[in-house]
């Protein structure tokens, strides 16, 4: 057609009343799925756009989603770029828009999402990189505004006492997976190389390990420990071999580790990591691979679902990871 498609195009085009038509963009939790199929077809055919300003005035809501963009850092930095491709996807696909706001630390983050909140450019956050003692879904919860974690609430022992929706990958059954796969295959002195404690990520992920290990009943004697950096992982597994029998196998706590300690130990060593990061793939490391499109189509659909119901603030999602291996 010659003018834009409206709201009444659509809704004779589908065979619904414009409020449907409405209720597709605006909630589409509300509409019955075949309904909801058909208007979206709809919309597709005439290339319909909602006129966002009006849509704004009319119920005081952006459609807008705030995130922090974090700085990359290490190897590991892919998955985050990764998540916020995806991300930016499934929110188009409900009308949604992803606003990218950066900040110096945490309190910087709380100062500049509370300048987006009192010029109501977003209606709702996805935060990312959560931890123990966390301010953030306190501070949001707090004032009401509604948000969703990729991470899960680590300071809760019950996660079915968490009061917010989050979403979150099972680093622990990834590395239990890894580590099963390696004892499989004839291996016994498998060690882990992680994070220092209180990571949360890193504490899920060298449980897996751990209990791999002991339902194999075996000792689960090589434990290592430094922080994310390739020079630092290469030194720990150094030292480890110096002072103990050789090293079968390692499950790293990301492939940042696993690339030092490729440096480090034999070709023949079998070495898994976990990100499933391009340099990984580049060098030939196995890794755990996080379901990260899945991850970003549930945050926006319990985000969604939070915005117009706050019934939903503790509904989660715990997603499998699976191991390339290579």
């Amino acid at each position: 057609m010659s003018r834009p498609a409206t709201v009444v195009d659509v809704a004779a085009a589908a065979g619904v009343s414009r409020q449907t038509v409405s209720n597709t963009l605006n909630s589409p939790e509300r509409v019955r799925p075949a309904t909801l199929q058909r208007v979206q077809a709809a919309i597709e055919s005439l290339g319909y756009r909602p006129n966002g300003a009006a849509r704004r005035l009319r119920t005081r809501q952006s459609s807008t989603i705030g995130m922090r963009l974090e700085p990359v850092q290490g190897i590991s930095g892919s998955v985050l770029d990764r998540f916020l491709h995806a991300l930016v996807e499934s929110a188009d696909k409900r009308q949604l828009r992803v606003l990218l706001f950066t900040a110096n630390d945490d309190h910087d983050e709380l100062a500049q999402m509370e300048n987006l909140i009192e010029g109501s450019d977003v209606d709702g956050f996805v935060l990312t990189s959560t931890g123990y003692g966390d301010p953030r879904p306190k501070w949001l919860e707090d004032r009401g505004i509604a948000f969703v974690t990729f991470g899960r609430p680590w300071q809760l022992e019950n996660l079915a006492e968490a009061t917010h929706p989050w979403v979150d990958v099972d680093g622990r059954s990834g590395t239990h997976a890894a580590t099963e796969q390696l004892l499989t295959l004839g291996h016994r002195r498998i060690g882990f190389l992680g994070w220092p404690d209180h990571s949360g990520q890193g504490d899920e992920r060298r449980q897996g390990w751990l209990d791999a290990m002991t339902a194999a009943g075996i000792p689960a004697e090589v434990d290592l420990r430094c922080e994310d950096d390739v020079s630092l992982a290469a030194e720990t597994v150094t030292t480890a071999e110096a002072g103990g029998p050789p090293i079968d196998a390692l499950v790293c706590a990301s492939d940042t580790l696993a690339l030092g300690a490729r440096l480090r130990l034999a070709s023949t060593v079998p070495i898994i990591g976990y990100d499933d990061t391009p340099v990984a793939a580049a060098i030939g490391i196995s890794s755990v691979a996080q379901p990260l499109v899945e991850a970003a189509a549930a945050v926006v659909e319990l985000l969604s679902a939070s915005r117009v119901d706050a019934a939903h603030a503790g509904i989660s999602k715990l997603l499998k990871p699976h191991v390339v291996w290579r």
